[in-house]
């Protein structure tokens, strides 16, 4: 059993730690309310009662109903001015009424009762005759830093009041004697308007009516019945639940300290972390060496996380309709399927945690994903994308389906949500050009990426099989090679295609050096020494970084330039130099300048690359012949140390001999010969 490997860089732990508040910080603040429904589905738990007593909120078109009607009905402020009263009496007692003076406490009474009522001040700003053109009208009348509501018909306008004053003289006085009354004393211009409108106010008082609209219609009695078992739920049934559960969010909350509500939030996050970090070292440790990689692993994780927390806060019912499945695909595309099972296994985690059917979705969406990765590798092009997601929705409304049956036969029938299923699996296909785009920013390579390099007919390729054929056809029988050594123990295929295909690029500067780009009857090396032969193979290595870098091939592929001879030496030369009597002291320039292979990738290359070009100089193709000179070249490479530094097994290195053994017996199979007619057979 292998030890798992921790890595010892602070660098690695920053965006773990960054990724653990995020976690604290969404995390539900309040037990979880554990039911599901849809307005027009069937409610498919036990019969919902009250547990307490709860208002029933009103909805949002009801709402903005309401404040629509208030901002419509304004209701006109007036301050009533006290002093207008008494100077209104005292000028009716300094008044001249002559023969009429009689009339005095008469007249100081109507002054009373009209004052009582208070009499409405003109204003630019409300139409007093408009206010009194329907009864049913209301203003604000301030009296004693109190606001009364006044119905309009119960107060004057100043010519209802010296109708009412003329009206009141009538009854006492008739004909002209009325009238000389007016003229003798111009009692009319002792009443003045007393009710003065204030704008301001008005406006506050408006605005504030608007604003607070009760948002609450009735009330819910604690074991009052919500909905019952198969009953369907109709808009009021929803709206009752809704207000159920907002009252269970707000009032049920949280009954021990905060502290323990916080404790347990940051010891569930720092789990979640924990797992996901463990994952990251069992399945591929050097992903931390990766730098971007790695960045880009927690980043799809977090947004995982966030879309959970946010879906479940707004609106659960959209969990059937988001593209979870879309995780394991952005996974998929730089990773191998045994991280990226894992990694998607734990980004679905924080759903479980904040979903209310947190088990049905995981479940689902762990299926489904799973299901996804298998077939995306077969359906990934063109339209056969719309392939993958017939498949995952089929998958989803199974799973679905199952919980439905455990639940009771009648959730078959919510047809709304198997349509956000299908929804949510379009939205998969739709959502996958962003891997180029995620590509972009953290400077990675995708599977996609890796199948166009592997296209030969792109320019660089052709370039390498015009100018160097020999060559050319050498990269194609490594790739071959390679490809069955990588899937041999489950490395990244795409990858070391690609790598096969471009790692001898750099023979394109110089064909001729090459002894499989040689024409008959040409030694390019006969005139030259062992040192300045070698010097000439090992450029190559350095043409071929130039060449990359100049074509934009990405650093991933560079490697494979670099590395697939590793720090070897140009072994055909040095032993020809030292049987010449070369000193053994000074043999630094027949050896690469390049790295060692790191990667499993790399290994295969350098394993294969070696082995097709050596397999050429065999004369006899046995199996025996074959065997030994794999076991030759492989343990050559380990004595040379070309491993030392590389993430492969023992065990994986005889897995990688023995297919290359097969492979290679296949490839340089005896044919049988065709016998010769004879002369006298007829044709």
């Amino acid at each position: 059993m292998e030890n798992i490997k921790i890595p010892r860089s602070l660098k690695a732990y920053l965006p773990l730690i960054g990724l653990f508040l995020l976690l604290v910080f969404i995390m539900p603040r309040s037990p979880k309310f554990n039911y599901e429904y849809r307005k027009g589905s069937p409610w498919m738990h036990e019969t919902l009662l009250a547990q307490f007593d709860f208002p029933v909120l009103k909805t949002d078109v009801q709402l903005q109903e309401e404040r629509d009607k208030a901002g419509s009905e304004i209701i006109p402020y007036y301050r009533l001015d006290g002093k207008v009263a008494s100077r209104s009496k005292n000028e009716l007692a300094a008044l001249d009424l002559g023969e009429h003076s009689s009339l005095r406490p008469f007249l100081e009474e109507i002054l009373t009762s009209i004052y009582s009522k208070g009499v409405l001040a003109p204003s630019a700003g409300q139409n007093v005759e408009d206010l009194k053109h329907n009864p049913g009208n209301l203003i604000y009348v301030q009296k004693d830093r109190r606001a009364f509501k006044v119905p309009v018909s119960e107060v004057f306008t100043q010519e209802d009041a010296v109708a009412y004053l003329y009206d009141s003289l009538a009854e006492v006085y008739a004909g002209d004697d009325l009238d000389s009354l007016y003229d003798a004393t111009s009692v009319a211009s002792l009443i003045v308007p007393d009710l003065v409108f204030d704008q301001q106010t008005t406006d506050l008082v408006h605005e504030e009516r608007v604003n607070y609209v009760s948002s609450t219609q009735g009330v819910v009695k604690a074991g009052q019945v919500i909905v019952s078992k198969g009953e369907m739920v109709t808009a009021e049934i929803e709206q009752l639940l809704d207000s159920y559960k907002a009252e269970y969010d707000l009032s049920v909350g949280y009954g021990s300290s905060r502290a323990y509500m916080w404790a347990g939030n940051v010891l569930i996050a720092f789990f979640i972390v924990l797992v996901l970090f463990l994952a990251i070292c069992y399945c591929n440790f050097r992903i931390f060496d990766e730098y971007n990689k790695y960045l880009y692993l927690l980043m799809i994780f977090a947004l995982a996380a966030l879309a959970s927390s946010i879906v479940a806060k707004t609106d659960p019912s959209l969990f059937y309709m988001m593209p979870f499945t879309l995780i394991s695909l952005y996974l998929l595309a730089f990773f191998t399927k045994r991280m990226v099972f894992s990694v998607y296994f734990i980004s679905l985690l924080p759903m479980l945690i904040f979903a209310q059917a947190g088990v049905e979705l995981f479940m689902m969406y762990l299926v489904a994903g799973s299901v996804c990765m298998l077939v995306f590798g077969f359906f990934n092009r063109g339209w056969l994308q719309f392939v993958t997601a017939l498949i995952v929705f089929v998958v989803m409304v199974i799973v679905w389906g199952a919980f439905r049956l455990v639940d009771g036969i009648e959730g078959l029938k919510d047809y709304h949500t198997v349509l956000d299923l299908g929804l949510g699996a379009l939205l998969s296909v739709a959502g996958y050009p962003l891997i180029y785009l995620f590509e972009k920013i953290f400077k990675l390579v995708s599977n996609t990426k890796l199948t166009e390099l592997c296209d030969t007919n792109n320019k660089l390729l052709r370039n390498l099989a015009d100018k160097a054929p020999g060559t050319f056809q050498h990269c194609l029988q490594v790739m071959n090679l390679a490809d069955a050594a990588a899937r041999s123990i489950d490395a990244n295929v795409l990858l070391v295609r690609a790598g096969a295909l471009y790692h001898d690029i750099g023979k394109i500067a110089n064909p001729q050096c090459f002894t499989e780009n040689e024409n008959p009857g040409v030694r390019y090396h006969a005139g030259l020494t062992p040192k300045e032969s070698a010097q000439e193979i090992i450029r190559h290595v350095s043409d071929g970084l130039a060449m990359a870098d100049k074509n934009g091939l990405p650093g991933i592929i560079k490697e494979f330039i670099s590395s697939h001879h590793g720090t070897t030496s140009t072994g055909y030369f040095l032993t020809q130099y030292l049987n010449n009597g070369g000193n053994p002291d000074e043999v630094s320039e027949f050896y690469y300048d390049g790295v060692k292979p790191v990667t499993k990738e790399q290994v295969i290359l350098m394993i294969c690359d070696a082995v097709e070009a050596a397999s050429r100089s065999l004369k006899d193709y046995s199996h025996e012949s074959i065997s030994a000179l794999v076991d030759r070249i492989v343990d050559g490479k380990a004595k040379e140390d070309q491993l030392t530094d590389a993430d492969i097994s023992l065990r994986e290195i005889n897995t990688l001999k023995e297919v290359i053994k097969s492979y290679l017996q296949q490839m340089y199979h005896s044919r049988v010969s065709y016998p010769k007619r004879k002369d006298n057979v007829r044709k």
